[in-house]
């Protein structure tokens, strides 16, 4: 029996407005209003391993599945897996290191630039 885990760079979440038509929970999408500092909780399908010693991109996903650049700096602070309804689910934590200006350029590739 295979073990399916999805590691992942980033964070994908949702747009709100999917949550608001009621496709998605809440914690599946990205908050209206993105705060520096706040932690805001997340939910994910399937069993994720995420990086939890430094900053990564948040992404948004697109209704017709493209990504977005990066809109956030995050940083993950808590991950849970679990089990609903026969289905697998990932749960967290993460904190807004940093918002990032519409087209500003802060990862290169997994890493935030130094300057």
């Amino acid at each position: 029996m295979p073990i399916n885990m999805q590691f992942a760079p980033d964070l994908v979440l949702r747009d709100f407005s999917e949550h608001l038509a009621e496709t998605k929970q809440k914690e599946e999408c990205i908050p209206k209003e993105l705060k520096q500092e706040k932690t805001y909780s997340f939910l994910k399908t399937g069993q994720r391993a995420y990086w939890l010693d430094g900053e990564q991109p948040l992404v948004r996903k697109h209704t017709d599945g493209s990504l977005s650049a990066p809109i956030a700096s995050i940083i993950i602070t808590e991950v849970t897996h679990f089990k609903l309804d026969g289905k697998i689910w990932t749960k967290g934590y993460y904190l807004i290191h940093k918002v990032l200006e519409n087209g500003e350029i802060y990862f290169n590739g997994c890493e935030p630039i130094k300057k």
